[in-house]
């Protein structure tokens, strides 16, 4: 039987007041298992943590490195969403795990659109969500955190957390965030709105990706709002790219 941090399944679950949590020692994906466990009829709640993943997968099926005993792989698996709470659920997401994340980072934990963590100018960690629907209707939705305990030493960029940090202790603070950030509804509020706003990384900083401008920040919908020299425009797809990134 699979163990996480010496922990079976059924001890997580009932440690993080889980319906179910699946173990696997090594999986090409945590996405992919949550998906086919979600097929099957797995409620809601439904966790699946990995302590590799070999072929786990970013935002446009970027490779994400999943090192043994390195970091958080996980997918929550969510259902009865709203198409508008499903638009901005990456962005709630950090907002909750950031605030979780803060008391085992050296520095706040800040928020990059749509869907990275960063402590000061390395990434931390990412958040991917994948939603599946039956003709207009959304069967499920696939929520994907991986979070960095100890920085990849052969990945340029990137962060962990403070030395000496306990996996099980960061995802018992973890999990819960999300669990609360999932069972919101609707469009991101003012508060929430403000709450990024705070953690902002590039916030008033000039981008060149999606579109060149200055970052001003997010609209309730989870957009970016980019001024350019025309006015403020409203940006939904792609992925934000700093100019100093770029040089």
């Amino acid at each position: 039987m699979a163990r996480w941090e010496g922990l079976t399944g059924a001890e997580l679950a009932e440690r993080l007041e889980l319906p179910r949590v699946e173990v696997r020692a090594a999986t090409s994906s945590t996405m992919d298992d949550a998906h086919a466990l979600a097929a099957t009829g797995a409620p809601a709640g439904t966790l699946v943590l990995a302590d590799v993943q070999q072929a786990g997968r970013g935002r446009h099926g970027r490779p994400w490195t999943s090192w043994p005993g390195a970091g958080i792989w996980l997918t929550l698996l969510a259902r009865e969403l709203d198409p508008a709470t499903v638009g901005v659920l990456s962005l709630r997401l950090g907002i909750h795990a950031a605030v979780a994340l803060d008391a085992f980072a050296e520095q706040p934990v800040r928020l990059k659109w749509p869907n990275d963590l960063y402590v000061q100018e390395r990434k931390l960690g990412g958040i991917l969500v994948e939603a599946r629907w039956r003709d207009a209707r959304l069967e499920w939705a696939a929520l994907g955190v991986g979070i960095n305990v100890a920085a990849p030493a052969d990945v340029p960029g990137a962060s962990g957390l403070q030395p000496g940090v306990s996996r099980r202790e960061v995802l018992q603070a973890l999990v819960p965030a999300l669990v609360e950030a999932a069972s919101r509804r609707g469009q991101l509020t003012p508060a929430e709105l403000a709450a990024f706003g705070r953690r902002d990384l590039a916030r008033g900083r000039q981008c060149v990706s999606p579109e060149a401008g200055r970052v001003v920040g997010l609209a309730a919908d989870g957009a970016l709002v980019v001024e350019r020299d025309t006015g403020p425009i409203h940006l939904r797809t792609g992925s934000l790219v700093l100019r100093e990134e770029a040089s």
